[in-house]
């Protein structure tokens, strides 16, 4: 069986004992120092948590942190109470088990190529964008085993009765979670896409992957620091926050950012906007191509943007009413010192949106309401009835649990703390996803300009973020006309200042229903729209992208889904749509007015020092700015600089 030069059939003079060629040996062999290689770093990760969860170092997660256990023993309690919703979910479940096995056995023993699946996952889901969970039957029935056990426990979950609202949908929300933790999709023996890639590899992308763990554990000291992106592939001021500016004044709490005219002439009146202070300004100037704040200089706007502080401990105190008075009113001044003007048009995103909202009655009770002539909302919410899934765990327990998080960290709450968070609610895009892709492919993750800035988080202060979440979501006491700042109790319905709202159908921060719902608090003339996309891509969708769609729609009824029905819906974006409401609201054309001209100085270039404040590095207390010039007494508005009326105002104001 062997040729003079003693190879056999195979190739090889080991093939006869193993019937594998020589390339084939060669092929375990590293396979096998791979997966030795593998189980060698497991085991020293595995004892490296262990050293420091006994050494002190690192504190062992709650097992409950949702403090969910409750409404889990209700929820449960109540399915085994009511039969008949089991047995009609059991019988739905085999229903679909009876179905999977007939089409699996057809594909395998009759050849059929294609058989009518028992389920499908949902439209969207990208999990399953690999062809072998549909072409190969073993695959396809390990999906379609998974997706009927998931149907199965949602369905008990979502139809059990005698459940108070709130608590179910804490309950559907977790169980979806944990089901999507358990995805065939996220375990090496059960994706293909690994198992291909462990085989072609020869099991490097599993050492890969582990090595990607201990460093991602490593930079998050001991907790997990999941790596969305390469955070080496930008810098920001040299790829992004690009738009050429100057820092005119600043306190402890903001730099004002004046960006640099491109038009001979601009609108007489100032354009200011407050970004969330719970990200960084960036993401409205994150590239050329798709810069808000380029687009909107442009188009002929003097635009100032609060850069705000990333705090560390020796900000913790610093209250809502602090930035107010120190953000938005502080900018207001400076502003009025700069150009000579004494009312702007506000623009609030997210989280600062809540604060304009609440700064608009505040200024109404002082009698000052002529100082913002109009106010913008980009995905902002001011009633927090609908407020999505963040609603749901918002509860004195879980509210403690934060105070005590922000209380071993200083009296702030690290940015990764907020990113977890929000990773969660899109748990499947913003964690799974990059869990195969890191740790079991092996992968390092691409730089991408958005995940980027999500990844590029900030810190908020205790003071600030209780009390945010005490009287916003949890109480809802702007919307109820229940809340007390500065020495008034603020009335949204006594606000005549015309105002535009943006929300996006996709949002799951701010989702569009919670967004509208604003919309019929203010007494004054309010324009709702409706962009396609979500949080982000909603907002930030620049026309020359031609993207995504919106509607209008000139009424405003109860009911959103009124609204919807009777919409008009418009291709691309929306930012059109805005600049020209905005124009009417802005007065005539002025000469181009250049940062520095006027009563404050240039004190650096944009986009500032705050914004290069990394959250993961030692918070540390920067230099003392110099003081600025104190800015006059704001006059009122003489009718001269005050821009002329629009015609008789309709429903698009």
């Amino acid at each position: 069986m062997s040729d003079k030069s003693g190879k056999g059939k195979a190739g090889s003079a080991n093939a006869g004992w193993t019937g594998l060629s020589e390339k084939e040996l060669e092929t375990l062999d590293h396979l096998s120092r791979n997966l030795m290689q593998a189980s060698l770093k497991s085991q020293h990760l595995l004892s490296d948590v262990m050293r420091k969860a006994l050494e002190g170092d690192t504190v062992l997660p709650n097992a409950d942190p949702f403090h969910s256990a409750p409404e889990f023993h209700e929820v449960w309690k109540q399915i085994v109470a009511q039969p008949d919703l089991m047995m009609r979910a059991q019988a739905d479940l085999m229903k679909g088990y009876i179905d999977l096995w007939s089409n699996t056995t057809k594909r395998v023993m009759a050849s059929e190529a294609e058989t009518k699946p028992a389920i499908e996952p949902e439209p969207g889901d990208k999990r399953w964008r690999s062809t072998d969970w549909s072409e190969n039957p073993v695959f396809d029935a390990i999906k379609q085993s998974y997706l009927l056990n998931q149907h199965f426990l949602m369905g008990l979950v979502g139809s059990v009765e005698g459940i108070d609202e709130r608590s179910k949908r804490k309950v559907e929300f977790l169980t979806r979670m944990m089901t999507d933790a358990l995805s065939p999709t996220n375990f090496a023996l059960t994706n293909p896409d690994v198992l291909r890639e462990t085989m072609q590899s020869q099991g490097e992308n599993l050492t890969r992957g582990l090595q990607n763990l201990l460093d991602d554990l490593a930079s998050g000291d001991g907790r997990l620091a999941l790596k969305q992106t390469d955070m080496e592939g930008f810098q920001v001021g040299r790829d992004m926050a690009t738009a050429p500016g100057k820092v005119v004044f600043e306190n402890e709490l903001m730099e004002l950012i004046q960006y640099a005219p491109t038009t001979e002439t601009v609108k007489q009146r100032p354009l200011l906007i407050a970004p969330p202070w719970i990200n960084k300004f960036y993401i409205m100037d994150l590239r050329e191509k798709n810069s808000m704040i380029r687009w909107l200089v442009d188009q002929g706007f003097t635009v100032f943007l609060i850069s705000w502080v990333n705090p560390g401990p020796e900000l913790k105190d610093k209250t809502f009413n602090d930035y107010m008075h120190e953000g938005l009113f502080a900018a207001l001044h400076a502003i009025e010192a700069a150009t000579g003007e004494t009312a702007v048009n506000a623009v609030g995103y997210c989280v600062a949106g809540t604060l304009l909202s609440s700064a608009l009655a505040w200024l109404e009770a002082e009698g000052q309401s002529e100082r913002i002539a109009s106010a913008t909302f980009f995905a902002a919410q001011s009633d927090f009835e609908k407020a999505g899934d963040l609603l749901i765990f918002i509860d004195d327990n879980w509210l403690k649990e934060i105070e005590r998080i922000m209380d071993s960290q200083g009296g702030v709450l690290d940015g990764r703390s907020m990113a977890d968070t929000f990773n969660l609610l899109r748990s499947n895009d913003l964690v799974w996803s990059f869990v195969v892709n890191n740790y079991l492919l092996g992968r390092q993750p691409q730089a991408f300009d958005l995940l980027f800035w999500n990844a590029d988080q900030t810190r908020m202060p205790k003071a600030l973020h209780l009390w945010y979440l005490d009287n916003f979501y949890k109480n809802n006491r702007l919307a109820k006309g229940e809340l007390e700042l500065g020495g008034h109790k603020l009335d949204l319905g006594a606000v005549k200042t015309p105002v535009y709202i943006q929300a996006s159908r996709e949002d799951h921060i701010a989702p569009y229903p919670s967004v509208y719902r604003a919309a019929r608090l203010y007494g004054g003339p309010v324009r709702f729209m409706m962009a396609g996309s979500g949080h982000i891509a909603g907002v930030i969708n620049h026309p020359d992208a031609k993207k995504y769609q919106y509607w209008t729609n000139e009424a405003l009824p109860e009911a959103v889904e009124a609204w919807i029905e009777g919409a008009t819906e418009h291709p691309g974006s929306w930012w059109g749509d805005w600049r020209d409401w905005l124009a009417s609201h802005s007065g005539d054309d002025v000469p181009a007015r250049t940062p520095g001209e006027g009563k404050l100085k240039p004190i650096r270039k944009a986009p500032g020092r705050n914004v290069l404040v990394r959250s993961d590095a030692k918070p540390s207390k920067p230099p003392k700015p110099p003081k600025p010039p104190k800015p006059p007494k704001p006059p009122k508005p003489s009718k001269s600089t005050k821009p002329s009326k629009p015609s008789k105002p309709g429903p698009a104001d």
